[in-house]
């Protein structure tokens, strides 16, 4: 039977994440703001889980309804059966989000989606799950608009960003998800070479191991679905073991990364060891500026910084048009992206962008630039732009 469920992703990578879960199983995908809309049966949801590289959650579905008053959100939350899908032994976390609801207080809501858990558990087991706010077992998620309210369980846990193996003792700059996202933009395939010259911890290069290997992206972590009641162990137990038995094994790929920063080589390293991939990447220090490229032809992504600081701006204000020329120097015959928020990269770099994609880091606006280094000439392919 099909299951209605919600998957958001970072803004832009909407018509991408519907294809691929079209691809992993869903009967129905719509894109929509933000995620995407998709119906399937339970064998999609726990594949679209352990196997997308581009959805953030799997929001299952289970109740929706028309509100006036807050008294109507406790009355649909407290109709919906939770007890058939997790026990008041489990812990709970209610999470609210609102487009346009008239209602004043998000937190109050959130407190009478809780209370009506609650009592729905006292009612039919005489005992209430206890909040956890910091690693609850089951997440629900409710969505207000103006007058209807939806309610999910996060099949998910931990965002599906989190890869279950990366080390890095500070927040990378790039979710794992998007970084996924700008690879397919690229167009990038693993037969190509590939090379990230700013690499910073080393999120392009491992996803871009983790697909030429064909590794599921969850396949090093847990699921908040497989503490559900109805889990279908078995159907579970055969998807992992059918993607386990599709990995391949490490080995040395044309995957090049480097930077400028020592350390920053260092975290790209450890966080590749800690996912089983550092004989994958071939990593050094080196400035973008002098480095030749790594092979003939190829796919170049990085993430340059942008001007947060005070005297950024203008470092970087420096570096654009050299950065140009080093493009044209070293880079002739790859296919080179740089993800950033800068509005003055495009105009300083002094090369005519092939393509720019409109994308989210976050709530920050960015754009993916496509620059097609011609081989013996700094002559510029024309193609289709959008901005």
């Amino acid at each position: 039977m099909a299951e209605t469920f919600f998957s958001p992703c970072p803004r832009g990578l909407e018509a991408l994440l519907a294809d691929e879960l079209r691809a992993l199983g869903a009967a129905t995908a719509e894109a929509v703001h933000g995620g995407v809309s998709w119906s399937g049966d339970w064998q999609a949801c726990y594949r679209a889980n352990l196997e997308s590289r581009l959805a953030t959650r799997v929001l299952w579905r289970v109740g929706s309804g028309r509100y006036r008053a807050e008294v109507d959100i406790y009355k649909l939350a407290y109709s919906v059966t939770w007890a058939k899908w997790f026990t008041p032994d489990d812990t709970i976390r209610v999470f609210v989000t609102a487009q346009k609801s008239p209602l004043k207080s998000l937190e109050f809501i959130t407190l009478r989606i809780k209370d009506a858990v609650c009592d729905h558990f006292r009612t039919v087991a005489g005992k209430r799950p206890s909040v956890d706010t910091a690693n609850p077992a089951v997440r629900i998620h409710a969505f207000l608009t103006a007058d209807t309210a939806t309610l999910y369980i996060d099949t998910s846990g931990e965002p599906l960003y989190k890869r279950g193996f990366k080390p890095a003792a500070v927040e990378a700059p790039l979710k794992e998800n998007l970084a996924a996202g700008i690879l397919l933009l690229s167009g990038w395939r693993p037969d190509e070479a590939f090379a990230d010259p700013m690499c910073g911890s080393g999120t392009f290069l491992l996803e871009a191991a983790q697909m030429a290997l064909d590794i599921a992206p969850g396949l090093g972590r847990r699921f908040a679905f497989e503490r559900f009641k109805h889990l279908d162990r078995a159907a579970w137990a055969a998807l992992r073991k059918a993607a386990e038995n599709r990995r391949q094994p490490a080995r040395p790929l044309a995957v090049y990364g480097s930077d400028i920063v020592a350390d920053q080589v260092r975290r790209s390293r450890s966080n590749l060891e800690a996912a089983g991939l550092a004989e994958c990447v071939t990593l050094e220090r080196a400035d973008l500026l002098e480095r030749v490229a790594p092979a003939a032809a190829g796919v170049m992504v990085t993430n340059p910084p942008y001007g947060v600081r005070i005297g950024e701006a203008e470092e970087l204000a420096a570096l654009y048009p050299r950065l140009g020329d080093a493009l044209k120097r070293n880079w002739a015959g790859w296919r080179c992206h740089f993800f950033s928020a800068d509005v003055a990269l495009p105009k300083l770099i002094g090369l005519k962008a092939s393509r720019r994609t409109p994308l989210f880091n976050g709530a920050l606006e960015c754009r993916l630039y496509e620059y097609r280094m011609v081989a013996g000439s700094a002559r510029r392919e024309k193609d289709g732009s959008s901005s």
